[in-house]
């Protein structure tokens, strides 16, 4: 009786120990996939924004990590830099919405050296279906607008929705959610304006 309970004992432990490494396995396996998708999904965006035919760097590990939460929506944000023959291209900033409708929304911000808007793409949001995900490209083209822009095209006074006496069309039944990405965005070219050069020749955090 003792012996077959030890032995049945034994028997789960093993199978307990098995369970348990197999699990942690799966983990770090998907966790490596997850991460290369993640990755693979980021560089093509970064893509989009500064196509890889106009830069000869890596823009994907040539980057910074700044401070800014009043302009950048969030404690930290990362500033990927695109270079050519060594001299500035654009940089695209992770800006965060802080106040979007249903939570904060994470855009990708793209300025050239010159100052004027190369895109802005969605990275994740909570919005609500059918009305403030329309932000997203794959919905409506809202998201294009800001193309070709910059803090003084138009001005920045009139750097809001035309609801609130801007130069931006709001998104039928997402005003909220429009005003908030307009806002982001436009913080975001007054933080690249303010930095200036700076943003290309501070030490490369991302090495």
């Amino acid at each position: 009786m003792d012996n077959n309970l030890l032995r049945t004992a034994a028997i789960l432990a093993a199978f307990a120990g098995v369970s348990v490494t197999l699990v942690a396995v799966i983990h770090e396996v998907t966790k490596t996939v997850i991460a290369h998708n993640e990755q693979r999904s980021l560089l093509n965006k970064l893509s989009v924004l500064v196509p890889t035919t106009s830069i000869d760097n890596d823009i994907i590990n040539d980057i910074l990590v700044v401070q800014a939460p009043s302009l950048l929506g969030a404690n930290s944000s990362v500033v990927y830099r695109g270079r050519k023959h060594g001299q500035p291209v654009a940089v695209i900033v992770n800006t965060t919405v802080p106040d979007g409708y249903a939570g904060p929304i994470k855009l990708l911000v793209a300025v050239g050296y010159d100052g004027t808007l190369r895109g802005v793409r969605v990275v994740s949001h909570k919005e609500t279906p059918g009305l403030g995900d329309r932000i997203e490209e794959q919905k409506t083209n809202w998201i294009l607008d800001f193309n070709g822009k910059s803090i003084v095209s138009p001005p920045a006074n009139i750097w809001a929705v035309k609801r609130d006496g801007g130069d931006f069309d709001q998104l039928t039944g997402a005003t909220v959610t429009s005003r908030a990405v307009v806002k982001a965005v436009k913080n975001t070219l007054l933080f690249v304006e303010q930095q200036g050069s700076a943003l290309y020749s501070l030490a490369n955090l991302g090495q």
